[in-house]
Formats: C-alpha cells, structure tokens, sequence
C-alpha cells in the first residue's frame, strides 16, 4: 500500500514586500540585548571619544556602558532625586545632568563624585548641554528659565526667562558658543544668542515640544512634539519647510544616523521610524515591546540604543560581515562522529551499500483527518488554522486537495450558520487575491449551489452574501477597466513601433506567374 502524501502547500510570492538598500541596512542588526534599569529611561548620550561609552539615565542614577558591556562601566549615583539628561563634552571627560531637585552637577566620568554643583533653578532641570567652548554649561527647567553658566568658577552667566510653560528639550550650537535652542510646552521654540539680551527667532511648533535636534550644518533644525515631527529652515528665519505625522502617539526622542542622511524619531507608540532626509518618506519601522522614552545611535550606527518605560534598555549591535553572509563560525553545526572516522571528504565506493534510515513522517492535524476520510474534519481544521495564525495557505491546499479528491462538496454541505459566516468572511477577505482565485472561485460557486435553498433565512448569511457580492461586483468593474487601459496601451505601443514593409499579395502572386510562365517557356532538350 502507498504512503499516504501531505499535502503541498503551495509557496506563493509575498505581496508588497519592497526589499531596499534601507531594508537591507537597517535589518542589519543582532538581536536585542535588553538590560533592565532602576526606572524609567529618560534620555542616552553616546560619548564623542572613543571607545564610545554611553551614558544612561534613569530614576536617580546615571549609568554608564561599554560598546559592548552588559553591566555598567561606571555608576553615578549622587543625586538625591530622580536624574534627567546626562550629556557628555565633547572632550568624553566630563558629564553633566540636570536633576528633579534643581541643581545641576558636573561629574568626571572617571569619579563618582560630583566636581561642581549649580544652583540657581527653582525647579527640575531637564536640559542640560555644554557648549562648543567646553567651559561653559546651558541649562533649562520647569520654572521656565534658561540658564548658561561658567564651569571654572561655578557662576550663572545669562538667565532667559520668555517660556510661558516647562522647558523640557533644548539643544546647543557646536560651531557658535553662544547659540542654543529651546523648546517649551507652550509650543514655541526659541533661538538664543548669548551676546543679546533675549531669544533673537520664535517658532511655533503647535504641539507641547518634547525632542530637538541640529543638523550638523545648523542650517536645519527638527523639532519632536504631539505626533508631529517638523522641519524648520533657520537660515531662512526659521520657514517650516516638513511637517510629519506618522506615529500614532507622542513622539518623545529624535537622532541621526552617522552620516546624516537618515533621521529616526522614537514615540509613545512603541515604533522607532526611519526617514530619508532627502524626501522625508519613512524607509523603515522599528517595533519594541513598551512605549519608548529616548533613542540613540553610536557613531558609524555600530549600535543603536533605546530606553523604554518599562525600565528596559535594549542594545541592537550591528553584525559583523561573516555574521551578515550566515558564514559564522558558531553557526556553523559541528561535525559528526563519522565525519572524525572517515573524514570529512570522504566519498563513497562503488562497491558501498547505503543503508537508508527510515524517517518518521510528521502529519498536521488536517493531514491526518484526510489521511482518514474525515474530509469535513480537515476543513474545520484548516478554517480554525486560518482565524488562529491568518495564514490563507493552508486553507487554499486543503480545499484544493478536497476538490481534487471530489469531497470538496460533501465536506461544504450540512454546515451551520456560524460555521457558513466564518467561511464566507475568509472568502471575502481572498477571493479576489489573484494567488488564490483560482482555487476559490470554484469553492464559492459551489458554496452558493448547495447552500441556494437557505438563502434569506440568515440575516447575518446574507449580510456575508451581499458584502460577497459588491466585493465581486467591484472586482469586475476595476477589471474592465484595466483591460481599458490594456487597450490604451497597446495602441500606444503600435502607434510607436516602426512601420516594416509588406509585400502587396498581388505583385507576390503575378511575380508566381510570371515565374511559371518563365518555367513553361523554356525549350526542352532531348536527350542524344
């Protein structure tokens, strides 16, 4: 007796699915390491110095870590409150964060102790940055003052007071000392010079601001607030030049990747977004497991960091070029016994007798109900597959198989109403996907003949009958009109054509004539 043969699934392309040079690029990282923190994670720094250590700030301590360390290098610890924007000099020598206490403290990333403390803030300070002359410090809190200060003699040097509202975001200028930008919950944001006596441009944002970030050329500025992301042009005064609505909730953290050309905005929403700079499209979507505070990239996008309110810290390393090729050497499958005996080039002979291992055969559910003739059982199986993993495949070989054994009729016939609707709510959802029509269309016109008595005593039957039929009435109408547009088309593509002369039939058929004419004139010779 034969084996019994499971059946095929038929392997069909994927829909949609565009494999670009960003996909290949951005998928491109290790599984994420994930490190659980003290609370949550409100903002990462990367240190400009090699070996690139990050700092981590969360609840009231700020950690530290190697490029490839999963426990901190070093731990900061002092601060009475919970701890906000630590950031690095541009030196990697020195650290600075703002802290829910109002006092700003300056740390040697090599200690642990504080080297100075600044007091002025009346309220938490969230922004905290040194500016580009390493010597001074731009601070901004929630009593709506910002602040620069002299880290050698531990003064205030400017106090700003124009935000109406909490300062929570503000960057500084790395090519002039005194520049640096604020962004307020009460939608503005501000560019300040130090050498004048208040904010020198005012944008609105139109959205509490959460996340700002310069472009290296400073021409550019982006600004992260509600589900907007913006783009403003500050050479031209500060002209919104992009406006960005692609998450679903508060976008809460900006940065850029290392040559510039791709920016990424992390959100409430649990995504970390792509977009090309140059048109500003989404390129490719990050998912995490919780709503995502800060985000950031270490330099050359070697790893990319992002803190969650879930406590969790995830690190995705950048694979190695062997890792990328799946060439590994801990990949590979270690060699055999038999391998070490014979060899691992070993050929057989030709005098050798193979002794075959018989391999156990493993039946889905759906199988082993065929293989036994329960043809209903399968489809019941098949269809509860189908809601459980969405997976059509499955479904499509079963009723292919049924309708190839010619059960696929009694396995339809003698079903309840429920179980009628489930059925009728896959075919609509794949009829009219061309990989499965021909397969279907059979399945429902045989649908509507067994069940053609029934109809109109179901009202949620019918309801599925009529979506069914406006489905395929619409299906049939875009049809038409691509064969239309084939039409258009292939008049276009004969209009454009060269036209190639063709031999009238006449000249062919009196240049036959006169051939045979020739022919019949000829003298004949005779043979001496």
């Amino acid at each position: 007796m034969a084996s019994f043969k499971p059946t095929k699934l038929q392997v069909y392309p994927k829909l949609g699915e565009k494999v670009t040079q960003d996909t290949l690029y951005w998928k491109n990282y290790k599984a994420p390491v994930q490190i659980k923190e003290f609370g949550a994670i409100t903002s990462i720094d990367f240190s400009p110095v090699a070996p690139h250590n990050f700092a981590v700030t969360a609840f009231t301590r700020i950690h530290i870590y190697g490029p490839f360390s999963q426990e901190p290098v070093t731990t900061l610890t002092r601060f009475k409150d919970t701890a906000y924007c630590a950031r690095f000099r541009s030196d990697g020598q020195l650290l600075v964060a703002g802290c829910e206490d109002a006092v700003v403290r300056l740390f040697d990333v090599s200690g642990k102790a504080a080297l100075r403390m600044f007091r002025g803030h009346t309220k938490a300070v969230h922004v905290s940055d040194f500016t580009s002359d390493r010597y001074q410090i731009f601070t901004a809190s929630d009593d709506y003052t910002c602040r620069l200060w002299d880290i050698p003699n531990a003064t205030e040097l400017n106090s700003y007071r124009e935000h109406t509202d909490y300062i929570r975001c503000g960057v500084t200028s790395k090519l002039n000392r005194d520049l640096f930008i604020t962004g307020s919950y009460d939608h503005t944001l501000k560019v300040f010079d130090a050498r004048a006596d208040g904010s020198v441009m005012t944008m609105d944002h139109g959205q509490p601001v959460e996340s700002l970030l310069l472009y290296p050329s400073e021409g550019l500025l982006v600004s992260a607030g509600g589900r907007y992301v913006k783009v403003w042009d500050l050479l031209k005064g500060g002209q919104p030049l992009v406006s960005m609505k692609n998450h679903h909730k508060t976008v809460t953290s900006l940065c850029l990747s290392s040559n510039g050309q791709r920016l990424l905005s992390a959100s409430l929403d649990r995504h970390v977004k792509v977009y090309n700079t140059t048109n500003y499209k989404v390129v490719h979507n990050f998912d995490y497991a919780a709503s995502i505070l800060s985000v950031a990239l270490a330099p050359n996008d070697e790893s990319i960091v992002v803190g969650m309110t879930n406590s969790i810290l995830s690190i995705k390393h950048r694979k190695s070029p062997e890792e990328s090729t799946g060439v590994s050497g801990q990949q590979r499958r270690r060699p055999s016994y038999r391998v070490f005996v014979k060899g691992k080039t070993y050929a057989p002979k030709q005098d050798d007798y193979l002794v075959s291992k018989p391999v156990k055969q493993h039946l889905a559910k759906y199988d082993i109900q065929l293989k036994t003739f329960n043809v209903s059982k399968s489809l019941d199986t098949a269809l509860a597959t189908w809601a459980r993993l969405r997976k059509p495949e499955i479904m499509v070989a079963v009723i292919k198989e049924l309708d190839r054994r010619g059960t696929l009729k009694n396995a339809l016939a003698g079903r309840d109403e429920e179980w009628l609707a489930r059925l009728l709510n896959f075919l609509i959802g794949n009829l009219v996907d061309p990989r499965f029509a021909p397969v279907l269309t059979p399945a429902a016109e045989m649908i509507l003949d067994v069940y053609r008595q029934v109809v109109g005593q179901s009202p949620i039957v019918d309801r599925q009958l009529l979506r069914l039929q406006e489905l395929l009435e619409r299906e049939i109408d875009y049809q038409q009109d691509l064969m239309e547009v084939l039409g258009m088309l292939d008049t276009l593509f004969a209009s454009s054509l060269p036209r190639m002369k063709v031999p009238h039939p006449a000249a062919t058929r009196a240049n036959g004539l006169a051939q045979r004419e020739a022919s019949t004139s000829r003298p004949q010779l005779k043979a001496t």
